[in-house]
């Protein structure tokens, strides 16, 4: 099953946020899930994201630890203007992409600043029908509010708007409990990961050599830099690297650089920093999510000096861990000196080799493969609403016939490439659908062929000229009925097809499909010589003989009460008719060769509809019946002229 998975992050201060969810995203792509990264930070150096997509927002960012003040990218406090361009994108995406599954990253543990964009998210998803999953995404360590009411607060939003909270970390080095209030609630939506790796494999040297510090992508490593190249002053039996995040501005990175001894070489951070560790000797690095992973993964001997400013806990916590485990050394920020940091690089340079701890670091993966099973169950739980007990005794008695019934699907009047056609193609495309879109000649943009190029199961079929009535006032409407002579509609017909041709080239198919689904018979014949050989309308097809070089092949099912509410008809009753054709098939009721078509219109499909063909295309994959590609139905003669 495949899905579309949004990931709203916003990274305020380091690019720590921003590099998890990018991971993911990477991740959800490459298992075949269609995948936006939506980002509202500032931009970062970041791996390719593969077939993920990113959605880059008006960024907004903070300095230091005042989480409270958002600024933009001069420095200067956000206009509401902003804000609002904000949400509107991200409302806006989510609106065009419709996701079934949508991932907010720290929220609503954290980014209560920008609670309102966030807020309004998860009400347009709690919206949409049918509703995505709804997952938060957060890291093994999170930092408590002050005040108790901020805590009810996110507990609030979690009952209210997500179905799982998807923790990446591994609890036998620390469990949420150690920095968060759970609950049975909270525990119940609770999915550990393990970490989520960004880098990959990197075989260690044959020899350690050197120490590396880092200090994470903000300009918050300032400190640690300084008493570095201090205690390298005292510690010159190796090569030093001190490697500076970009958020550094350059005159300190050129002060850094002249205070550096003969032996300590000052750069800006490298994207081969994991291939660096594993060489090394030594880290001295803060206790950020995913240098610690990076120190986990290349077995590195580390001091930790964590981030603790504005009443952060997470670096603390997570060195504490570490070294409790005998996996680091912890030096406090508040205590931190040229002193006090080469006597911990002396100690863990004497002291045995770090212990190599088992911990789970494949949260990638892990996390695609929890999203993919909760999405399932939920999508199961839409489907058993409705019951298709018909339609699985109608199957299930072909079945012993040892009948193979086909199904196909025929959406009409599609113009241009439209969000609704977007739509429509996505939806085909995670079932394996095939589709065929019968297009108006007349009325076709440039943007419809466009957007054709890349969908191999969906194929164009000429509907009509100009969808253009021309049926006397209290008639039904019809643009090829008998109210015009048929040698002037077949001009018209071949016309169409010259036209649709020219505008969609290899995929059109030679299939007429008459608006309103109504032809008169005396135009039928013309259609061969025309270069036609499929007729397409709606009923099953009739036994009567039809011209030499011609084919029938109709449709049975619409979903749209067109006389009523314009939206879906009864449902149960659509179950029915679907269960009837299969029947009459069975029966000799109706010519066995046929299959069963679906009719749509995707232009005025409102959201009661699209769940039901949702539903529908999950019930079909389930029996193994599901739409084949148009290509696949016709008669043999008809593909070799669509393949010409």
């Amino acid at each position: 099953m495949s899905l579309r998975v949004l990931i709203a992050v916003t990274h305020l201060l380091g690019a720590g946020h921003l590099t998890r969810a990018a991971a993911l995203a990477r991740a959800f792509a490459e298992a075949g899930h269609d995948t936006i990264l939506v980002s509202g930070g500032g931009p970062a150096l970041l791996p390719p994201l593969g077939r993920a997509r990113l959605v880059q927002l008006p960024p907004v960012r903070t300095v230091g630890t005042d989480f409270r003040t958002l600024l933009d990218e001069e420095g200067v406090p956000v206009t509401e203007a902003r804000m609002a361009a904000r949400r509107d994108l991200l409302l806006e995406t989510l609106r065009t992409f419709r996701p079934q599954a949508v991932m907010t990253e720290l929220f609503p543990f954290g980014r209560r600043v920008l609670a309102p964009e966030f807020d309004a998210l998860l009400e347009a998803a709690r919206a949409l029908a049918p509703r995505p999953l709804v997952a938060a995404s957060v890291r093994d360590i999170l930092v408590v509010p002050s005040k108790p009411e901020r805590v009810e607060e996110a507990h609030g939003r979690l009952e209210r708007f997500y179905d799982a909270v998807l923790v990446h970390g591994d609890p036998r080095l620390v469990p949420l409990e150690a920095s968060w209030p759970v609950g049975e609630r909270l525990r119940a939506m609770m999915y550990p990961t393990g970490y989520v790796d960004e880098g990959g494999e990197v075989a260690p040297a044959g020899r350690r050599d050197g120490i590396v510090v880092s200090g994470g992508s903000s300009a918050s490593g300032l400190p640690l830099y300084r008493a570095a190249l201090e205690a390298a002053g005292d510690i010159a039996d190796r090569p030093w690297r001190i490697l500076v995040g970009r958020g550094l501005p350059e005159a300190e990175m050129e002060a850094l650089r002249r205070a550096a001894p003969a032996h300590a070489t000052v750069e800006r951070a490298r994207p081969d920093f994991r291939a660096l560790l594993a060489g090394a000797e030594l880290s001295v690095s803060q206790a950020g999510y995913n240098t610690c992973v990076d120190l986990l993964r290349t077995g590195v001997r580390a001091v930790l000096v964590p981030f603790e400013a504005g009443r952060e806990t997470e670096q603390r916590l997570r060195a504490e861990r570490l070294q409790a485990l005998g996996r680091a050394i912890l030096v406090p920020e508040a205590g931190l000196s040229a002193g006090t940091l080469g006597d911990a690089i002396r100690r863990s340079l004497e002291g045995p080799p770090p212990p190599l701890l088992e911990l789970s670091l494949d949260g990638a993966r892990r996390s695609v493969a929890i999203v993919e099973r909760l999405a399932r169950a939920a999508s199961a739980a839409i489907h058993r609403r409705l019951d298709w007990s018909p339609l699985d005794r109608a199957l299930a008695r072909a079945k012993d016939r040892g009948r193979s019934v086909r199904f196909w699907w025929r959406d009409d009047d599609a113009v241009a490439a439209t969000p609704s056609l977007d739509r429509l193609l996505a939806l085909a495309g995670r079932f394996g659908a095939g589709i065929a879109l019968a297009c108006i000649p007349a009325r076709i943009e440039p943007s419809l062929a466009e957007r054709l190029e890349s969908e191999e199961r969906a194929f164009a079929l000429v509907h009509g000229f100009r969808h253009a009535n021309h049926a006397p006032e209290g008639e039904k409407k019809a643009e090829f009925g008998a109210h015009r002579p048929p040698d002037a509609m077949a001009q018209e017909a071949g016309q169409a097809l010259e036209q649709a041709r020219r505008l969609l080239g290899a995929r059109l198919l030679p299939v007429f499909v008459p608006p309103w689904n109504r032809i008169a018979p005396g135009l039928i014949p013309h259609l061969p010589r025309l270069g036609y050989r499929v007729l397409s309308t709606f009923r099953d097809r009739s036994s009567r003989s039809t011209p030499e070089g011609l084919a029938i092949v109709n449709t049975h099912v619409d979903p749209i009460d067109w006389r009523g509410t314009r939206s879906l008809a009864d449902p149960e009753g659509l179950v029915r008719t679907l269960a009837d054709a299969v029947e009459r098939r069975m029966a000799g009721r109706a010519d066995p060769d046929e299959p069963v078509g679906f009719l749509t219109h995707h232009l005025v499909h409102d959201e009661k509809v699209w769940t039901f063909c949702e539903n529908l295309l999950v019930y079909l994959s389930r029996n193994d019946a599901i739409f084949a590609p148009v290509v696949e139905v016709l008669p043999d003669e008809s593909r070799i002229a669509a393949n010409r």
